[in-house]
């Protein structure tokens, strides 16, 4: 079997945590900030954990 390559364009935008979850950045936060309000800003600071239903994907993806 050759080796499992790592998918370069999820690496970039997803991490694993010790606990082996995937986080990524929330959308919605690169401009257009004066229409939002603080509270929605705030929460989109925060990192995201994955869907379960995309993980079984992520696994394949991102092989570490």
């Amino acid at each position: 079997m050759p080796k499992v390559k790592t998918h370069k364009g999820a690496a970039k935008r997803i991490r694993v945590t010790g606990t082996g979850k995937f986080v990524h950045k929330k959308a919605f936060k690169r401009h257009k900030a004066e229409a939002k309000t603080g509270k929605r800003r705030r929460l989109l600071r925060a990192p995201s954990v994955v869907a379960g239903a995309d993980e079984k994907r992520l696994r394949v993806m991102l092989p570490y």
